[in-house]
């Protein structure tokens, strides 16, 4: 071939692309993403409505037929549209052809669904819109537990001090933690003591809405200086401060919230419990966000953790689960120990047969270039390293060892066979091309195609 005779004419040329493919192959190793998955963006779009107590059959009448008539309107590129209600929330995915872009998509279902409210019963409030993706899984996760600690703190740990500072990560995306009671005031009303007392629930309602707001108060200027103005009596900030707002006064008498209710710190009806060990606890999902590294992720996030460590309580534990970087490192160190183990082996095998050290270094290099190439080809045309990148670099490792043993084995023969010849003829008998002839009477004829600066001796 040309390029056998070109390597054997101009043999530095060929030594200063390895030494560049080797530079580039590393600087593309630790450029390229490292995933578990290759990104693969499906075109499903997915609008998920909340209304809590509206029932199936009217979220489907007044949410979902909605949504679905503006969406024809306004969204390109759709390829059908699926729908499913349910008590409280109803799910719209919208299958987008396949060369749709799905951001495009998000952007503009985004844009519809803010201009739909005013078509929407009251109160509604804006869905939530996502894009799925095959690698959207979570790369780590994190169990937080700690005694002493109740679930409504731990769930308020982690979603309002723990989870802003790890969505700090680059890469990371976290969404709100599984497990644990979400903190909220509650007032228990007494049925007995409010109809004793000729009350409603509502009268309670009213007076904690009148008297639990918050005002803008200015600022007053006495004198030549300007004073900012508060008002602490417009929103309690404990809970004895709500139990003593005052419903109403009957003959003189005030009632107060405290007489026909209980304001406590609580909790909604939990929808979903974590235990780690037997305990129950709180768990945070951190998936990887956009072109980034699971590897960078992850370890962004390990650094961050003794930081936010010293911000909560000492009791709180953050174990880390599920670690992806672990499966990933795995499978990088696989590859590279088996191309190392195939390129001693081959090469020991070539050393001990033939005896030749050239080969030897020939086998060596040829094997960690041809992988540092690879990698340096899906760099350029945007994949990522992950578990199907790496099992095809660990097959093309077989291939590659059989084909450098027989290729090493071929010319050494054909030199042995001619030792007068150099290498140069050595190489244009490889490139000869042979044809086979049997005739009848069984007379074998063997053709040589020479080229023609080789026919002239």
């Amino acid at each position: 071939m040309w390029i056998v005779r070109l390597a054997l004419r101009r043999p530095y040329t060929f030594v200063v692309m390895s030494i560049l493919i080797l530079v580039m192959g590393v600087l593309a190793i630790f450029r390229t993403p490292t995933d578990i998955f290759p990104n693969i963006n499906i075109p499903v779009i997915s609008i998920i409505w909340n209304y809590n107590g509206l029932v199936p059959k009217d979220m489907s009448d007044r949410i979902i037929s909605v949504t679905e008539r503006n969406l024809t309107t306004v969204v390109d590129n759709i390829e059908h549209i699926e729908s499913q209600s349910l008590y409280g929330i109803a799910v719209v995915k919208v299958f987008l052809q396949p060369t749709a872009s799905v951001d495009r998509g998000v952007a503009q279902i985004t844009a519809s669904s803010q201009t739909q409210l005013r078509q929407l019963p009251a109160g509604t409030t804006p869905p939530l819109v996502l894009a799925y993706s095959a690698s959207s899984v979570p790369v780590l996760q994190l169990a937080l537990s700690g005694q002493g600690l109740s679930e409504q703190q731990l769930n308020d740990y982690g979603l309002n001090f723990i989870r802003t500072q790890i969505v700090t990560v680059p890469g990371a995306a976290v969404p709100y933690p599984y497990g644990g009671k979400q903190r909220q005031v509650q007032v228990d009303l007494n049925p007995a003591a409010l109809q004793s007392k000729g009350l409603s629930p509502l009268d309670v309602v009213n007076a904690i809405s009148l008297q639990n707001l918050i005002l803008p108060t200015g600022t007053s200027k006495i004198g030549s200086k300007e004073y900012d103005v508060d008002v602490p009596n417009a929103a309690p900030q404990t809970m004895e401060e709500l139990n003593r707002i005052p419903i109403k006064t009957i003959a003189g008498t005030t009632i107060y919230v405290k007489d026909v209710a209980w304001v406590r710190d609580g909790f909604p009806p939990q929808t979903n419990i974590v235990r780690v060990n037997g305990q129950r606890s709180v768990l945070l999902s951190i998936q990887k966000a956009g072109d980034a590294s699971t590897l960078n992720v992850i370890s962004g996030i390990k650094s961050i953790l003794p930081r936010i460590a010293a911000s909560v309580p000492p009791q709180l534990k953050m174990e880390p689960l599920a670690d992806q970087s672990i499966f990933v490192l795995g499978s990088i160190s696989g590859v590279v120990r088996e191309a190392l183990i195939a390129a001693c082996l081959t090469a020991l095998m070539i050393l001990i047969f033939l005896g030749n050290w050239r080969s030897t270094l020939i086998i060596t290099t040829s094997i960690p270039l041809a992988i540092l190439t690879s990698i340096i080809v899906l760099s350029a045309i945007g994949q990522t390293i992950d578990i199907m990148t790496l099992g095809g670099l660990a097959l093309a490792v077989g291939i590659l060892v059989d084909d450098a043993t027989v290729e090493v084995e071929n010319i050494n023969r054909n030199r042995a066979l001619e030792p007068e010849k150099s290498l140069d003829e050595v190489a244009a008998v490889l490139i000869f091309g042979i044809r086979f002839h049997i005739s009848q009477a069984g007379t074998l004829r063997v053709y040589v195609n020479v080229p023609e600066e080789y026919s002239r001796g």
